[in-house]
C-alpha cells in the first residue's frame, strides 16, 4: 500500500506505518536537520524539505522523480502541535489554533494535499489539546474538509501506554476512509490497577524500567552534561521516583513546605520511577522539568529513543537539543504500528 508522509519529522510515524505494511512513495518535511535524519533512516525515499502548504501536484511529481502519485492508499503526518497544547493556556502573549498562523498553514496545507492525492484513507495526528472546546474549531475545519471530499471520519485520544510504550503519553488521532467507518484497534496492554477480569488477560503496561534499565548498569562519565535541577538538585535528590515538586507542598505534609500547591508546571522536578510507565517525553530537553531520570539526572538521547520505541540504531542529526526535539515531537512507532495495521485490515 502506497503513502504520502507530511510533516514527517525524523520518521517515527513512518517507521510504524512501514512496519504495518504501508510503502512511503515521499516524505516532506521543512526542518533541514530533521528531513536529514529522516534520509539516513530511510535513503531510497524522496524527502520534499520545505512546508506542505507549498507543496502542488508538479512539485510532488518533481521530488518523487516521475513515480505517479495516483493511487494513493494513505496520506499521514501530525500537523505542528503549539498552536493547541495546554502551554498556550499559560502563554496568553501567543495566538492558538487557528489564529496562529503556523496552525491555520499548516492544517490547511494537509488539507490541500488531501484534495489534491485524494488518498482511499487519511491519518492525522496531534496533541489531545486539539479537542477541547477553545480549539474545537481546528478539529471542525478538518473533520468538515475531510466530509466534503467524501471520508467518513472518526477521531479518538489514544494513550500510547495501551499500545505497549512504555510512556503516558495522550494524542488525538483523525482518521478517515471513503466508504466505510474506521474502528480503532483494542488495547495490547492493561493498567495494571484495572480490577476488570476480561482486560486482566492483556499483559500490564511496560515501564520505564523495562526500557531502559539496562542502559544504565553504572554511571558513566558523560553525565556531566546531563545535570538535572539547577539550583533545586539537591531537593531533586530527595523526591522519591515518580513524585514531583508537590512532594515539599504543605498539602502532602511536607515538615518544610517549599512551594504552594500547583504553583509550578506539573513536570516541574518530575522523577521517573523504574517501576511505572514514563510520562510524556516533551518536545523540549530541560534541566528542571520531566520527566527526569530516578538517579537525578537528564534523560539521555539513547534513554529517550526507547521510551518513544525508536530502535538504539535510529540515526538523529543535528545538537543534542535538536535530536531530542526530533524524538519528543514523533509518534511512537509501535503505536504507529497499531493504527497502521488496523488501517490496513480496513484497506
Amino acid at each position: 500500500m502506497r503513502c504520502v508522509s507530511l510533516f514527517s519529522g525524523c520518521g517515527g510515524l513512518d517507521l510504524g506505518l512501514t512496519q504495518a505494511g504501508f510503502d512511503v512513495v515521499l516524505a516532506a518535511e521543512r526542518e533541514k536537520t530533521f528531513a536529514e535524519s529522516y534520509s539516513k533512516n530511510f535513503p531510497q525515499r524522496p524527502v520534499y524539505v520545505g512546508g506542505v502548504e507549498d507543496l502542488t501536484s508538479d512539485v510532488m511529481a518533481e521530488v518523487s522523480n516521475g513515480e505517479t502519485l495516483k493511487e494513493i492508499d494513505l496520506v499521514a503526518g501530525g500537523p505542528p502541535c503549539p498552536p493547541y497544547s495546554k502551554s498556550r493556556f499559560y502563554r496568553k502573549e501567543k495566538p492558538r489554533a487557528l489564529d496562529d498562523r503556523l496552525g491555520w498553514e499548516t492544517l490547511h496545507g494537509y488539507i490541500k494535499v488531501l484534495r489534491l492525492l485524494k488518498p482511499r484513507a487519511f491519518l492525522l495526528e496531534n496533541v489531545a489539546g486539539l479537542a477541547y472546546d477553545v480549539h474545537r474549531p481546528a478539529l471542525n475545519l478538518i473533520i468538515d474538509a475531510a466530509t466534503s471530499e467524501g471520508y467518513d471520519c472518526v477521531w479518538r485520544v489514544v494513550n500510547a501506554v495501551d499500545f505497549g510504550v512504555p510512556q503516558i503519553r495522550e494524542r488525538l488521532f483523525v482518521v478517515g476512509l471513503r466508504g466505510k467507518s474506521f474502528a480503532f484497534p483494542s488495547p495490547t496492554h492493561r493498567d495494571p490497577s484495572e480490577s476488570d477480569l476480561f482486560a486482566q488477560i492483556l499483559p500490564p503496561w511496560r515501564t520505564a524500567g523495562d526500557a531502559i534499565n539496562d542502559l544504565d548498569t553504572a554511571e558513566r562519565a558523560d553525565d556531566v552534561g546531563h545535570f538535572a535541577g539547577g539550583k533545586h538538585h539537591e531537593l531533586l535528590k530527595e523526591i522519591p521516583p515518580g513524585d514531583n515538586y508537590l512532594f515539599f507542598t504543605k498539602k502532602r505534609g511536607h515538615p518544610r513546605p517549599l512551594f504552594r500547591w500547583r504553583s509550578r508546571y506539573w513536570s516541574f522536578l518530575l522523577k521517573l520511577s523504574p517501576n511505572l510507565p514514563s510520562w510524556t517525553i516533551q518536545a523540549r530537553r530541560s534541566n528542571n522539568m520531566g520527566p527526569l531520570h530516578w538517579r537525578n539526572r537528564i534523560l539521555r538521547i539513547e534513554e529517550i529513543k526507547r521510551l518513544q520505541t525508536f530502535p538504539d540504531s535510529w540515526y538523529l542529526a543535528g545538537r543534542l537539543e535538536e535530536q531530542w526535539r526530533q524524538i519528543g515531537n514523533a509518534v511512537p512507532p509501535l503505536l504507529a504500528y497499531h493504527l497502521g495495521q488496523a488501517i490496513a485490515r480496513h484497506l
